[in-house]
């Protein structure tokens, strides 16, 4: 499975940014999606997740401000950021759960500035 993430840019705090994921490669029986982000001198932790029947997570620090939503037809992975704040600044990675085995894309960067 390989993730090709997109649309990390430069956004000022209270804007808006999407990003995409798009699987290719051995799709068939990926479940799990979702997005991480790691800032610098912290650890990875998660952001949203959504299964294939659209059933979604969210880290507390991100609901109300995030969707994450999902194309199945497409194989995508989308996470609407809404209401951006400095501290969501960080680099996010999408992963996918293709029976139990868990896939990374390469991090695609989100600077937010006050």
């Amino acid at each position: 499975v390989q993730l090709q993430a997109s649309g990390g840019g430069l956004v000022q705090a209270g804007g808006s940014l999407r990003l995409s994921c798009a699987a290719s490669g051995s799709i068939f029986g990926i479940n799990l999606m979702g997005w991480y982000r790691q800032a610098p001198g912290k650890e990875r932790e998660l952001v949203a997740t959504t299964t294939n029947g659209g059933s979604a997570k969210y880290a507390d620090s991100v609901k109300g401000r995030f969707t994450v939503s999902r194309d199945n037809a497409k194989n995508t992975v989308y996470l609407q950021m809404n209401s951006l704040k400095p501290e969501d600044t960080a680099f996010y990675y999408c992963n996918a759960d293709r029976f139990g085995s868990i896939y990374w894309g390469k991090g695609t960067l989100v600077t937010v500035s006050s």
